[in-house]
């Protein structure tokens, strides 16, 4: 009891910096009502430690600290101010730190829970666990002894991670052996890669994923299309992509726009207004550009897209984004904790206002009712370079809109049982596969037998109305087994719908940019004295 409320005290403690710290940023803001501001607030504080005190003494049951104050006080103030600013306890801040660095150190898989176990997904190529030869589908029943029973993903995944260089004792059940198998396993650095996938998609054409803005992006793009050599075009897909770094955003943008260009701006009340422009430019290559967007772009996959867009240097598809245009700083604290805050908003370089609205709108209805997203009527009105119309302060809306095609009852139900991952780690055991292997009728009739083994339902009609999407998931998932992650990704990207119309629409992306800069000629020209 004593112990618990020694960590109640340091906790309130931490809460009341957190206040502390959020009254003099404001105080900052407005020094002349800065002493009475500072006895609200005192005020305030007190009754909060007053409060804590009778519910920990009083309540039904004993209060958890961490989560009263963690996941209760501290996150409520901040929502209270806007959707973004959060607070992150020591496990979340060092994901948060780890997100950023874009590496970790374990060795190298992704698990995930199936049938009430924790099993390998797929080690990445080149990881320890890789060598060491564990493979997708084995299911991890112990960590260092550590049985794994009724633990969550999470908490095998914690147990994987540790040090660089010390050794972490997997134990696996593998089908085809009658024994656990046992690996001894040295932890090693594992890069957490914001370009995920990248190559050539037709002769001449790049393909590049970015799943997020680390601190290695830019060198990752910028190696990524050093690799791709002299592009006839390129698509772009930013989808799914919840932003990152700022810095890393723009010097992404940096390297398909001229020298020079404005990429976005950002100020608030407590910061005068930062420009950032592109410092290198794309050094004259002028190829056609797609880029891939959805609801779930944000951020500073919206920097991209937006500067993209109101520079006429490409054709943005696909859905109307996210809307995040809030910049978070964030602070180190006390106890290996972290504010993230609130500090400026972010403009495109047509001055469109990337957040959306979030007044009167709970946080659940924030991040996914999207009723109304898209909605021209009552926003802001600007232009592009060319003098194209384009809306502020609702994400960004794309120039071709492509909606996602929404999975049906059957293809819910093949993926809710695993069925394509049950059938390539059994397909792989029993055949040699090479980069050349393609899903022919005896393919989907073994797959037929197995759906049948485990009890799948299934229809003759539903089978052929989805034959090419069967076909093509049969075959990633055996190449995610055969050659790892990637190269199963890389099929996916081949049948992607919205990919293949990236591709159709490249002609029309270069006819965009080529107007956009007769355009721009011929207005410099008239402004020219004569």
């Amino acid at each position: 009891m004593a112990r618990s409320s020694h960590r109640a005290s340091i906790l309130i403690i931490s809460f009341l910096a957190v206040c502390g710290f959020l009254g003099m940023v404001f105080a900052q803001k407005n020094p002349t009502t800065a002493h009475d501001g500072d006895s609200d607030v005192n005020q305030s504080l007190h009754q909060f430690a007053e409060v804590y005190d009778v519910v920990e003494r009083n309540y039904a049951e004993p209060v958890n600290p961490d989560k009263a104050i963690y996941n209760g006080a501290i996150p409520g103030m901040l929502h209270v101010l806007d959707p973004h600013s959060n607070f992150f306890d020591p496990k979340s801040y060092s994901l948060l730190r780890e997100d950023q660095r874009g590496k970790y150190y374990g060795v190298g898989m992704t698990v995930g829970p199936r049938n009430n176990k924790v099993i390998v997904i797929a080690p990445f190529v080149g990881t320890p666990a890789y060598r060491a030869g564990i493979h997708p589908g084995d299911v991890i029943i112990a960590v260092d002894g550590k049985p794994t029973d009724n633990m969550t993903t999470g908490d095998v995944a914690d147990l994987l991670k540790g040090p660089k260089g010390t050794t972490v004792h997997i134990t696996v059940l593998r089908e085809s052996n009658d024994k656990p198998l046992e690996f001894a396993v040295v932890r090693d650095e594992i890069p957490r890669y914001s370009v995920d996938l990248h190559f050539l998609i037709r002769p001449g054409v790049g393909y590049m994923h970015v799943s997020g803005f680390n601190e290695t992006m830019e060198k990752e793009v910028q190696d990524s299309l050093d690799q791709f050599g002299d592009l006839k075009g390129l698509i772009l897909d930013l989808r799914q992509n919840p932003g990152g770094l700022l810095n890393e955003g723009v010097g992404v943008a940096d390297k398909f726009l001229h020298k020079g260009q404005l990429i976005v701006s950002h100020h608030g009340r407590s910061s005068p207004e930062h420009r950032y422009t592109a410092t290198h430019g794309n050094g004259g290559r002028e190829y056609p550009l797609v880029v891939l967007v959805n609801r779930g772009t944000a951020s500073a996959a919206e920097i991209v897209a937006g500067a993209i867009q109101d520079h006429d240097r490409g054709l943005v598809v696909g859905e109307t984004t996210f809307g995040k245009g809030l910049v978070q700083t964030v602070y180190p604290l006390s106890n290996d904790t972290g504010l993230a805050l609130t500090t400026a908003k972010y403009y495109t370089p047509s001055g469109r206002l990337i957040q959306r609205d979030y007044s009167n709108v709970s946080l659940y209805d924030y991040y996914f009712d999207r009723d109304g997203i898209g909605d021209t009527a009552n926003k802001e009105v600007k232009l592009t370079d060319s003098g194209r119309t384009v809306y502020g302060g609702g994400g960004i809306a794309p120039d071709v809109k492509v909606d996602p095609i929404k999975s049906s009852h059957f293809q819910d139900a093949l993926l809710q049982h695993y069925a394509f991952f049950n059938f390539a780690k059994h397909y792989v055991v029993g055949h040699h596969v090479n980069k050349n292997f393609d899903v022919d009728d005896n393919v989907v009739q073994e797959f037929r037998k197995s759906l049948d083994g485990d009890k799948v339902p299934y229809t003759e009609a539903e089978l052929v109305q989805n034959n090419e999407w069967i076909r093509s998931s049969i075959k990633s998932e055996i190449f995610v087994d055969a050659f790892g992650q990637e190269e199963g990704l890389k099929v996916k990207a081949e049948t992607d719908p919205e990919v293949l119309k990236g591709l159709d629409l490249l002609p029309q992306a270069r006819a965009l940019a080529e107007n956009a800069r007769k355009v721009i000629a011929e207005r410099n020209s008239s402004s020219l004295p004569r």
